[in-house]
Formats: structure tokens, sequence, C-alpha cells
């Protein structure tokens, strides 16, 4: 089970949000953000990630607190075993698609998955290639690719699919249901296409710009 109970004030376009979640989800699924922009989906998403810190609260995943306010606990980033993909990409220029993928998983250095995460999202012939070289598409299928490798147990994703076309989003939506299927992990993911949000999860986190609501398929 993921416990979340958290309180967090950003800054927003439109002045400052109060982001405020208390729910229990279960593990192993897959968890659509759906609400509108500034809404604090991607900023919720760096909260998982450790990357944003709450005011006050706890985050429980498993058997393992990511964070708790009254203890004063808060697991670093790189502890937290979960595979992130950013809005942005956060890809590393002086490597090529191939070191990228690899990256997060430098320590178990896996070939069989690196050859079949560029052969799912059509990046073979791109492998040596380095980042400024792509186009934003690519760039997309590398950051989902790393986010992927990382084997984990769960995945952050922030509009995985957007940039790519409708024949290679589709084609990703399908391979992400595979992976799900295979691995078994949580998954997180931003997306402002409800089809998307509908074919893809199990749950919903609906942010609205009052409250997050948890709704099951």
């Amino acid at each position: 089970m993921i416990q979340i109970n958290l309180e967090y004030s950003f800054l927003t376009p439109n002045g400052k949000k109060n982001l405020s979640i208390n729910t229990e989800i279960p593990e192993k699924e897959i968890i659509g953000l759906s609400g509108p922009s500034g809404a604090g989906k991607t900023t919720f998403l760096r909260i998982l990630a450790g990357l944003e810190t709450p005011e006050r609260g706890k985050i429980k995943v498993g058997k393992q607190v990511f964070f708790d306010s009254e203890k004063k606990m808060n697991v670093p980033p790189q502890k937290r075993k979960l595979g992130f993909m950013f809005q942005d990409y956060a890809l590393f220029p002086n490597m090529n698609v191939e070191q990228n993928i690899d990256f997060g998983r430098s320590h178990k250095h896996n070939p069989e998955l690196t050859h079949r995460l560029l052969k799912i999202m059509d990046l073979q012939n791109l492998r040596k290639q380095r980042i400024h070289q792509l186009s934003g598409g690519q760039k997309q299928r590398v950051a989902l690719a790393r986010a992927l490798a990382t084997e984990s147990s769960l995945f952050l994703l922030d509009e995985p699919l957007s940039a790519l076309d409708l024949p290679m989003r589709t084609k990703l939506q399908e391979e992400i249901l595979k992976i799900y299927e295979s691995l078994q992990p949580t998954i997180f993911f931003v997306s402002h296409d409800k089809d998307e949000i509908h074919k893809l999860s199990t749950y919903i986190l609906q942010f609205n710009n009052d409250k997050v609501e948890l709704l099951k398929k």
C-alpha cells in the first residue's frame, strides 16, 4: 500500500497554490494523474521522487517510509529506488542514446534490456547519436527508455508520450502495458489526454483546484 498524507505550498503562474493530499493507493497499479495545468501534478511526482519537500506529512511506499515530518525523516532521491521521466527529459548531452538509457542502471549493466528498449522505442539506428542530434520526439523516447531501464518497482512518468505522433504514441501505450504486465511495478503518470488516461490507468488521481481525489476505474 502507498500511504500519502502531505501539505505543500508552491507558486504557479496564477499565484500561490496549496497542495493537500491524503489517500491510500494499492501498489502494482497504474495511476493516471489528471487535471488542469498548475494543479500540482508534476509537483506531486517531484515530491514522491524527493526533489521537493512537503511542509508536513508522511509518504510511505510499501515498507519504505520516504518522508515523515514528525520524525524528521526525508530519504534522499538516490535511495528511493524509482525511475523518473522528467517533463524536460533531463538527458545527458555528453552521452549518446545508449549511454543515457543505461545510466540509471550502471551498477548492474544489462545489455539485453538496453537492446530491448532500443528496439521498443525504435532507436536502434540512433544508439550512438548524441542528444543534440535528436528531435523532440526522439529525446522523449530516450527519456522514457531510461526510466524503464531502472527496472524499479516504482515509475514516475511526467507526460511520457506527449511529443510523439499518433502511431508511435499508440505503439508505446501498448509497450507500457506490456512492461507493466511483465514487471508489475507501480506507475504514476501525468497526461492531458483523457483517452490515454483511461486506456492505461487502473486508478485516476484527479487534481482539482481545491482537492485531490483518487478514483477507481
